[in-house]
């Protein structure tokens, strides 16, 4: 099955979920999600103080914009502030970060 037709709506109504993999406080709203491919667009959530040790690097394309707040790359030694975007090919890697305020990014990743 591919993605769910969705027109129109307030995400609000879609509670956070713990982000698997990603220490406390990395949380998801699943926008729109299609498990069989391995395609999916979701808001991220990051809560004040959060930080990750681990370089990161995923199977899949990803795109990312930071929506509000602020994210640094402690290996790039990058500030990621609101507006910013990204997109990642398979196998890039990234990370690790932290983040001091919070942070909300729209996530959208697909083969």
């Amino acid at each position: 099955m591919g993605k769910e037709e969705k027109e129109f709506f307030d995400p609000k109504d879609i509670p956070w979920e713990p982000v698997d993999g990603y220490p406390k406080g990395v949380y998801k709203k699943p926008l729109s999600v299609d498990k069989v491919n391995n395609v999916w667009t979701n808001l991220i959530k990051w809560e004040p103080g959060t930080e990750t040790h681990e370089i990161l690097a995923h199977d899949t394309w990803e795109e990312v914009w930071i929506i509000e707040g602020e994210l640094y790359d402690t290996e790039k030694k990058l500030s990621i502030r609101k507006g910013m975007y990204t997109c990642r090919p398979p196998g890039m890697k990234h990370g690790p970060w932290i983040t001091k305020n919070g942070v909300i990014m729209l996530e959208v990743r697909y083969k």
